[in-house]
């Protein structure tokens, strides 16, 4: 135990506070997006869940990018793209997960030797935390099956608890960057590095003196206590950014994991860096792969929303049905083009814990659906979800909110764009947060 409790009253309503901020902020707009009234939504998925309003963040601030009143640069989350954890948010003990229609399939996780060692992650984990101070551990260690787990937005102004990376020396960052170089591959650090830097672009672009709006707004929290035997995970989050990895022994769950940017192409200190071009490329390749007849069948629309994302922050017992086309009936080379897609968010991950992943997702592959909304072309603004069993996988490229709008005003009714794109994976079913592993160590070892 660590001293930590499920959140209080006192916490709830610092948080309720928040929300009402965000729609004084936002005015009608954010009001309307927040309840899901968006005018030019056009998907019809299913999709609910039982934790309430999406929480929002003021984003009112100075500069010229984004005036006081625009929306927050996190987005509306109408859609539950990420606004985050209402006031009447699921608790870990209420957790489901993501199902097709509320009852979750049994029998898809297991506990297992998966052979690829977490020790690297575990002493990473454990380095970092040493080098905390007494009052810095305390803020930022929870119990594994503590509420926090589920309480992470993707939002700017989002009020977190842990350790704040800019709050703390270069040399403990440093042995944060390196936990986060154990448990991702090269490819997911580099990801998630550029997505902090281009969360201070755009606080430079907005003028400044926004410390939400920096690459050290980025936080550490930890469940359990870091072990090779029992179970423990840690979450990283901050402004378009939320990783959660759960460890149990060698097996490894690394979803929910948000990934976004607005813009997500700019020059910052001198460095051009570009996002989301392979998730953009392997969705493009994947649909103009099939056939006129298929692609009827994937496409539901030629136009989409600024906001279409199902499986956002607070949406952790969503029910989304599946759309699309399923994927039995692909051609081998097609079903390549679907793995090599899901790879590219698999991928994040460190290399051996991916393999393992992708074996997963691959045993289901015939029952996995690809869906899509929107035009077509390469700089199109568009929708695409992976859905199976095991993995969700959702692409969305959002009306600008705070980055190349006339006069900073962005909003949900804009035109979506590529500058602006939110991604998430998740594992349906109960997989999330290793909620269904800890059950199974919990019934089976305890």
């Amino acid at each position: 135990m660590h001293g930590h409790r499920p959140r209080t009253p006192e916490a709830d309503r610092s948080r309720r506070w928040f929300m009402n901020k965000a729609l004084l902020a936002g005015g009608v707009a954010a009001v309307a997006t927040m309840t899901g009234c968006s005018s030019n939504s056009s998907d019809t998925a299913t999709a609910s869940s039982s934790s309430g309003a999406p929480n929002g963040a003021p984003s009112g601030g100075p500069g010229g990018g984004m005036p006081t009143g625009a929306m927050p640069s996190g987005g509306p989350g109408g859609g539950g793209n990420g606004m985050g954890p209402g006031q009447s948010e699921v608790k870990y003990a209420d957790f489901k997960g993501l199902t097709t229609d509320g009852k979750i399939t049994d029998g898809l996780y297991s506990i297992h030797s998966t052979d690829v060692s977490t020790d690297g992650i575990v002493k990473a984990a454990q380095a970092f935390l040493d080098g905390l101070t007494a009052k810095e551990r305390k803020s930022c260690t929870f119990d594994v099956d503590n509420d926090e787990w589920l309480a992470w937005s993707n939002v700017d102004g989002y009020q977190r608890k842990g350790v704040r990376m800019g709050d703390i020396t270069a040399t403990k960052r440093n042995l944060g960057y390196a936990l986060l170089g154990a448990a991702l591959s090269a490819d997911g650090l580099t990801q998630t590095r550029n997505i902090m830097k281009l969360n201070a672009f755009l606080g430079d672009y907005s003028g400044g003196n926004r410390d939400t709006l920096t690459e050290g707004a980025y936080f550490f929290t930890f469940m359990g206590t870091p072990s090779t035997t029992k179970p423990w995970g840690f979450q990283y989050e901050g402004h378009h950014v939320a990783i959660n990895f759960f460890v149990l022994g060698d097996q490894v769950v690394m979803t929910p994991t948000f990934m976004g940017s607005e813009p997500t192409s700019a020059t910052y200190k001198g460095e051009k860096i570009t996002l989301f071009k392979p998730e953009t490329k392997a969705g493009l390749t994947l649909l103009r792969s099939l056939t006129a007849a298929q692609r009827a069948k994937v496409i539901s629309s030629t136009k989409k929303a600024g906001d279409d994302m199902k499986a956002g922050a607070g949406q952790d017992n969503a029910k989304l049905a599946y759309q699309g086309l399923v994927a039995k009936d692909f051609t081998s080379a097609q079903k390549q083009n679907l793995l090599d897609l899901v790879r590219v968010y698999v991928g994040n991950m460190n290399d051996g814990h991916a393999e393992v992943k992708m074996s997963e997702v691959e045993d289901h592959l015939d029952a996995t659906y690809f869906y899509w909304m929107g035009e077509t072309k390469d700089s199109s603004a568009f929708y695409y979800r992976v859905h199976s069993p095991v993995v969700l996988i959702e692409y969305d490229a959002q009306s600008p909110l705070a980055y190349g709008t006339k006069g900073g005003m962005g909003g949900p009714n804009g035109t979506p764009t590529q500058q602006h794109i939110h991604t998430i994976i998740r594992t349906p079913n109960g997989g999330d947060y290793g909620v269904d592993l800890l059950k199974l160590h919990l019934d089976n070892d305890h």
